[in-house]
């Protein structure tokens, strides 16, 4: 699709979900298309830009050049002349900045609830949470707006709304990412993650973003020939989940050893004792230190000044002003420790699986324990860049109609090889579309919303025939007749297993899912039709495919 195609389908999309508190700001629309209108041109002259095409949003507390940097209180925002080297690099593959997404401010909180712009939804179910921090880029996502959104990771940001979501979150190893132009949380820990719908978009995005290391690469233990190695926890330690999820966790267990991994155990328990130190040891300074004083200033003006801030993330903050030094040397040498624990539980594994989140609580549940529910969904993501790890969530199917998701986590830059891992979670199948699931047509959102991207386009066999059906919004009917078809523009998309299932369980008649034949003899599901549909049906087999029938007017 063009770029400047893109963009409208992505303002179009924006419009037809109605939920504006996914933005805090959104470029002028005018703006936007003039920038992609630049892209296609670039790329009709001859340029590279691998990411033409691609929307991208953005983390409210990411700068991108133009637009506020709120961090999610519009009493710290300031105006930054240049973007943030993250955005920079994925503009400069061709990505077009739609705008910066709401999050939980000062990126303080994992439910995504915690900010003066509304609480943000969950894409589906919005009696539910979205998770946070960086929950209005997840959103933007996991609903087709956006193919890429920036977020960030101090506690588990850039996953726990991944995995709520259905949609895939890669939070890299720490530094591989720049976080210049990022208003800080803890500095010390904090990534810039990338979320997609499908890995191999997630990791296109952040081979751009990455830079040379800028610290000495560790010695990784040298890996024996054999399957991947995949550690998981003993039952009990996972502790309470919400119902259906252990069965969920276990069936990617399985699915895991299914494809060839050779699954082990570890101990879990310096993974979750290093996760408790985040919040409640001394490390939670290093917050104050980020917008304590500021926090400060707010309250002591008090007025309109305190109003911008949420008073659970003012509490959080400003409780760690007292922490005495003595106590962050202590948990120091206690997280060290944990670290040399963990690794040593590690050694013998390329990654460790765990359910990336403990269960989803509804906006209710979060509003009357708002310290409680953010530690549970914290449980296992809270100690991963204490420890200095990288990792990855993925979808892993659903539990009660919402997402479930997994995450890997491995050592400091196995990044490719969390990936790969992961990939074996990730089953794809191919579809063959030919009319309103098209790339720019009203039900392409659809697919990209099931995590589906293009794998090439083509035609059909000569063996179909094309009729204008009479539905709304406007679709044809592909019905095979054998002699006397003709060869059918044609798009192969190709989308997660469990999503073409999504997808055929919501199919309305007369439209069904069948086997279509292709031009190269092969053979991919496809959208056919009931013939029954086409009495009174436009033959319009003539015009070869629904884009020129279109076009033909």
């Amino acid at each position: 699709m063009s770029a400047v195609n893109r963009v409208r389908a992505a303002h179009e999309r924006a419009a037809a979900v109605d939920r504006p508190e996914i933005w805090i700001d959104l470029r002028p629309r005018a703006e936007v298309e003039a920038e992609a209108r630049a892209i296609d041109a670039r790329v009709a002259a001859g340029e590279r830009l691998p990411l033409a095409g691609r929307v991208l949003a953005v983390k409210g507390n990411i700068d991108v050049a133009g637009l506020p940097t709120t961090a999610g209180c519009p009493a710290y925002a300031y105006r930054p002349e240049h973007d943030a080297p993250a955005v920079a690099r994925l503009r400069a593959a061709g990505a077009v900045v739609l705008g910066t997404t709401n999050l939980d401010q000062f990126a303080t909180g994992l439910v995504g609830t915690r900010s003066p712009y509304g609480a943000v939804r969950h894409a589906h179910d919005p009696s539910r949470v979205s998770g946070g921090s960086s929950s209005g880029s997840a959103v933007a996502v996991a609903l087709g707006i956006a193919d890429l959104a920036l977020g960030t990771d101090t506690a588990g940001s850039g996953r726990v709304p991944a995995a709520l979501n259905g949609i895939v979150g890669l939070k890299p190893t720490r530094g591989l990412v720049p976080t210049a132009g990022v208003v800080p949380a803890c500095a010390s820990l904090d990534c810039v993650t990338v979320f997609a719908r499908t890995l191999p978009e997630a990791g296109q995005a952040l081979s751009f973003m990455a830079a040379p290391p800028a610290r000495d690469l560790p010695a990784l233990p040298g890996r024996a020939p054999g399957p991947w190695r995949v550690a998981v926890p003993a039952h009990e330690q996972l502790g309470v989940l919400d119902a259906g999820w252990a069965q969920a966790y276990d069936a990617a267990v399985r699915q895991l050893g299914a494809a060839g991994a050779d699954v082990r155990t570890l101990d879990l328990t310096p993974f979750t004792e290093a996760a408790a130190l985040l919040y409640e040891g001394a490390f939670v300074a290093e917050r104050y230190a980020a917008v304590g004083s500021f926090i400060d200033m707010l309250t002591c003006e008090g007025g309109a000044a305190a109003a911008a801030l949420d008073p659970t993330v003012a509490g959080v903050v400003t409780s760690a002003r007292d922490i005495p030094a003595h106590r962050l040397f202590t948990d120091l040498d206690r997280l060290a420790a944990l670290r040399t624990r963990a690794l040593g539980e590690l050694a013998d594994a390329d990654a460790l699986l765990l359910p990336t989140t403990t269960g989803h609580p509804t906006l209710a549940e979060v509003a009357a324990d708002p310290l409680g529910a953010n530690a549970r969904l914290g449980r296992f993501t809270n100690s991963t860049n204490l420890l200095d790890l990288a990792a990855v969530a993925v979808p892993a199917g659903e539990v009660n109609g919402l997402p479930f998701g997994v995450m890997l986590i491995g050592p400091a830059f196995t990044d490719d090889r969390l990936t790969r891992i992961a990939g074996l979670l990730q089953p794809e199948t191919r579809l063959a579309v030919v009319g309103a699931h098209l790339t720019g047509q009203p039900l392409n959102p659809q697919l990209l919303a099931l995590g589906a991207h293009l794998d090439r386009t083509t035609t059909t066999a000569p063996v179909y025939r094309l009729h204008a059906l009479r539905t709304t919004p406007p679709k044809p009917g592909l019905v095979h007749v054998g002699e006397g078809g003709a060869e059918i523009e044609t798009e192969i998309w190709r989308l997660p297993a469990e999503g073409l299932g999504r997808l055929l369980a919501a199919l309305p008649r007369p439209m069904a899912l069948g086997t279509v034949e292709l031009s190269d003899g092969t053979r991919a599901p496809g959208f056919l039709c009931e013939p029954s549909a086409l009495e009174n049906a436009e033959d319009i087999t003539r015009h070869g495919s629904w884009r020129n029938f279109l076009s033909a007017g």
